[in-house]
């Protein structure tokens, strides 16, 4: 049997190789690709492309005799050693210790060029919903095809081999149908035989043998076997994720464009790791309105800022569509804090009635280039900053730049145990 792989190659490429070394160097592939997202833009933001990584720790495995232990050695005759006494070491040697600076040649960093798909697996790789599938599993189902047994009928491509052959040598067994070496063997007695009669008795048997060689098929089609699947449903958790976005006036360019990088990266995680999350795009300014992913990254839109607003829409569209006792909920909502005095109440008892039916709620605060991301001082932080005593599924992070945007959302969305899902 040949197994030809026939997968795409990279033009010029080993695929085998590739795959090997990305898993061997996938910490700092890794890395590198964390470091490579700091100053995309938003169109590009996750194409792929060229990384660089560090000459160290590349070299393949090897075998090498270790230090130490008693060796013996056959050395030219000379005249200024004798047996028992110990060599220097070869001027130039520092026993392996790295060079200082300044002396001898130096590497330039080894360049990687990753595809779009394989820029996607590295950058999510450890990422995941918090607490998905806590809540009641959803009616749809998804059918995944297992072992039943086997059949006499179905596809060519799901043919037993083994099973056939096996049945097959069974019943020729049982019918007792003539091995070719029986009839070779029998055909060599003729050719050897000298007496007529036993010529004639001999013939006689190789032509019975031959008929019953011939009734009795090596393989039947009764013998043929199928390898049988059955559909075996399985239920899939439901999730819904909401985005909740703040266009007012007081947003800034450079605050809108750190939040849609923030949910461009929230939507490309979603849509490649998960197949069954919908997203609810919501964006406000002193109103709220659900809106399509365009209208959500590119639509023009101001005013003053209720982010009561935006929860409100939120809590009325769980009310609608999504049940929490078979909906795993989730939010992220993106603010530079801003919000009206008199909605500061309205907006604390809106979120307090929706934290409890999430199983986790991101909020971000985006600040002007060069503010501080250590400290926040706003009415909407302040006011969710008080709720978080209260163990309530919410995290809080403040971004300023744009290559806080990436280690931001990693921290956000990375794999906890049990006991941590909710960081401050």
């Amino acid at each position: 049997m040949h197994i030809v792989d026939r997968r795409l190659n990279p033009r010029g490429k080993s695929l085998e190789n590739r795959q090997r070394f990305l898993r061997r160097m996938k910490g700092a592939v890794q890395q590198a690709v964390k470091r490579s997202l700091q100053n995309r833009n938003i169109r590009d933001v996750l194409d792929g492309g060229e990384i660089s990584l560090p000459i160290d720790g590349m070299a393949e495995p090897n075998l090498r005799r270790g230090d130490g232990g008693i060796r013996d050695h056959i050395l030219p005759g000379n005249r200024a050693f004798v047996e028992g006494d110990i060599l220097p070491r070869p001027p130039g040697s520092r026993g392996g210790k790295p060079k200082d600076a300044g002396e001898g040649d130096g590497e330039d960093g080894f360049r990687f060029v990753l595809t779009r798909e394989e820029f996607l697996d590295v950058f999510l790789d450890d990422l995941e919903l918090p607490d998905l599938a806590k809540r009641r599993l959803a009616e749809t189902e998804e059918e995944t095809p297992f072992r039943a047994g086997y059949s006499v009928s179905g596809s060519p491509s799901n043919i037993a081999v083994g099973r056939t052959t096996r049945l097959a040598m069974m019943r020729r067994v049982a019918l007792h149908r003539p091995r070719r070496e029986e009839i070779e063997a029998l055909q060599r007695q003729i050719e050897e035989c000298e007496d007529d009669e036993s010529r004639l008795a001999l013939e006689a048997k190789l032509k019975s043998l031959t008929e019953k060689s011939r009734r009795i098929p090596y393989i039947d089609p009764l013998d043929v076997r199928y390898r049988r699947f059955e559909n075996e449903p399985k239920p899939v958790a439901k999730a819904v994720m909401f985005c909740l976005m703040d266009v007012s006036g007081s947003m800034s360019e450079h605050m809108k464009d750190l939040a849609k990088r923030f949910y461009l990266l929230l939507y490309l995680f979603l849509s490649k790791r998960y197949k069954k999350v919908e997203i609810v795009f919501i964006r406000h300014t002193d109103k709220a309105e659900e809106v399509d992913e365009e209208t959500f990254f590119y639509g023009p839109a101001t005013g003053g800022t209720l982010v009561s607003s935006a929860l409100a829409a939120m809590r009325a569209i769980i009310a609608a569509r999504f049940d929490p006792a078979e909906w795993n909920i989730y939010g992220a909502q993106a603010s530079d804090g801003d919000n009206a005095h008199s909605d500061g109440n309205l907006s604390g008892q809106l979120l307090r009635e929706i934290l409890p039916l999430c199983q986790y709620f991101a909020y971000i605060e985006v600040g002007e280039e060069g503010g501080d991301s250590s400290v926040s001082r706003s009415p909407l932080w302040m006011l969710y900053d008080g709720l978080r005593p209260e163990l309530l599924p919410l995290s809080m992070r403040k971004v300023c730049r744009r290559n806080e945007i990436f280690p931001v959302f990693h921290d956000l969305f990375q794999k906890r145990d049990a006991q941590s899902k909710v960081t401050p």
